[in-house]
């Protein structure tokens, strides 16, 4: 029997990671508003996002195999301090250019999700993973429900200040996992050596990709996270721009987001798994995204609070259950000694995508922002085609290094 206690620790981290993240996401488009014309503004929120997605992508499956080789505690607390890093020199600011710098570290770095991810599959068995990945991303929900207002009310006395206070929740988390967190790859199960291919992303995306069935999996992964990304990166924007809405507001509006995830994810999702299969609570998912990011998409023509709410209900609640759901499906299609390895690239397609779906949105949403929610729309109905489709309706296991 795996030991439990390793998830409370990371239950922990992950809570002060996401507090810590939510405090910020409020401030974006008002800190880069300080360097840039209000119409660039759009444009290099969306650089700052690509540059940090790009670093991540070459970066997190070298992590990730990294761990499956010294052990998943050093590779956590080196990308927790980057993060700290990262966000201290974001908050001094002073110049475009030292933003940029302080996204760059915290990419090249980025590896704390990936690696948090791995020590879950390390400590369940591969039955309960779902059901762990759900309790875990609700616990991220979490610092979601306070985090953007206390966001709000910090960069109402000054805008740096969020940045900082998150560097210090981050810092602490890596002081969390130093102290706290037994090492979850025991040296007898660690890959034994590494090659010149270790530091080669595109190896280790040919090895993962090599297992029949997952390529689709990761399909139907990519398109979720392109459509959710839209919502993330963008969503904060269009409440400026179209509903001319202040921090205060929208932080206090997007602690919904929070209670959703919470309610999702640590509640419905468990009592689903046990009444339904995963194959069709992905499917309802997904439905749930695209019904939401409709709804956004009817906002910018009919302005109404209440469209907001609904839509943030219905993107939160759909993008818990199915996330849940492919994490848990991604952990069981390998075995143990390339769960890092699995992760990280994981990571670094979430990673390509956070490149990519930023600069695509930006282009879309100076022609219209109503139009890139119904791209958005589209791409998350595309996703739920190829999962229910392609993907098996029966449960994954790992059978001789195949996805079944």
């Amino acid at each position: 029997m795996r030991s439990k206690n390793n998830l409370w620790i990371i239950i922990a981290i992950l809570a002060l990671n996401s507090i810590g993240l939510s405090i910020v996401l409020p401030l974006l488009p008002f800190l880069v508003a300080k360097y840039l014309a209000p119409h660039q503004v759009v444009v290099g929120m969306s650089l700052l996002m690509s540059v940090f997605a790009a670093c991540t992508f070459f970066a997190a499956p070298i992590l990730g195999g990294l761990s499956d080789r010294y052990g998943r505690k050093i590779i956590l607390i080196i990308s927790l301090l980057g993060s700290v890093a990262g966000y201290v020199i974001f908050g001094i600011g002073g110049a475009l250019w030292i933003l940029f710098l302080g996204r760059i570290i915290d990419g090249l770095t980025a590896g704390n999700i990936s690696t948090l991810f791995a020590i879950v599959s390390d400590s369940t068995e591969p039955e309960e993973r779902t059901k762990w990945f759900g309790y875990i991303g609700s616990v991220m929900g979490l610092g979601k429900i306070g985090g953007p207002a206390i966001g709000g009310l910090l960069g109402s006395i000054a805008l740096s200040l969020p940045f900082f206070v998150t560097a210090g929740l981050i810092f602490i988390s890596g002081l969390l996992a130093y102290f706290c967190l037994p090492e979850t790859r025991p040296a007898d199960k660690r890959t034994p050596r590494l090659t010149a291919g270790s530091f080669n992303v595109f190896i280790h995306f040919k090895e993962v990709f090599g297992l029949r069935g997952l390529a689709m999996l990761f399909v139907s992964g990519t398109l979720f996270y392109a459509g959710q990304g839209i919502f993330q990166f963008n969503f904060t924007l269009f409440l400026k721009d179209v509903y001319k809405w202040g921090p205060a507001i929208i932080g206090s509006l997007l602690t919904i987001v929070g209670v959703c995830d919470i309610s999702t994810r640590a509640l419905l999702l468990p009592w689903l798994l046990k009444n339904f299969s995963e194959q069709r609570i992905g499917i309802a998912g997904l439905v749930g995204l695209a019904a939401g990011l409709a709804l956004i998409c009817t906002s910018a023509f009919v302005h109404s609070v209440l469209l907001i709410s609904l839509a943030i209900v219905f993107i939160i609640a759909g993008g818990g259950l199915f996330e849940s759901i492919y994490n848990g499906r991604l952990s069981r299609s390998v075995d143990e000694s390339q769960q890092g390895k699995l992760q990280g690239v994981n990571q670094s397609l979430q990673s390509a995508n956070n490149m990519l779906v930023p600069l695509g949105a930006a282009a879309i949403y100076f022609h219209s922002p109503a139009m890139l929610y119904a791209v958005a729309t589209f791409i998350a109905l595309f996703a739920m085609f190829t999962y229910s489709k392609y993907l098996p309706v029966k449960k994954a296991v790992m059978e001789s290094g195949t996805l079944v």
